[in-house]
C-alpha cells in the first residue's frame, strides 16, 4: 500500500496518498510512515505547480512547470520503488507539514 500511495500521487496529486494514508495508518506503521512522507511531497509539488502557474504570465513558469511535472514523475518513482522493497523513502526536498 505505500508503493501505491507514492504512484497515486503521479495520478491524483494529493487526494491518491492521503486516501491511501487515511484508510490503511492504523494498519502499519510503515504505510503510515510512508503515507505521510507521499502526501507531504505531493503537497510540496502542488505548491510548486501553484507557483509554476502564476509564473506563467511572466513566462519564466512555462520553463518552470515541466521540471516540476518531471521531478514528480521520477521522485515517486524511485520513492514506489525503495517502498516495494521495504525501505523508508525520504524525498530531498518536500514541506514537512504533516507529522
Amino acid at each position: 500500500m505505500a508503493l501505491v500511495a507514492h504512484l497515486l500521487g503521479i495520478l491524483l496529486s494529493v487526494i491518491g496518498p492521503l486516501i491511501i494514508w487515511l484508510i490503511k495508518k492504523d494498519d502499519s506503521k510503515f504505510v503510515d510512515d510512508q503515507g505521510k512522507e507521499a502526501l507531504n511531497f505531493q503537497i510540496t509539488i502542488l505548491i510548486a505547480y501553484l507557483i509554476s502557474s502564476v509564473l506563467t504570465t511572466v513566462l519564466i513558469g512555462c520553463l518552470l512547470l515541466p521540471i516540476v511535472i518531471i521531478v514528480n514523475i521520477v521522485f515517486c518513482i524511485i520513492a514506489a520503488m525503495k517502498s516495494k522493497e521495504g525501505i523508508r523513502y525520504r524525498y530531498p526536498f518536500a514541506l514537512r507539514l504533516i507529522s
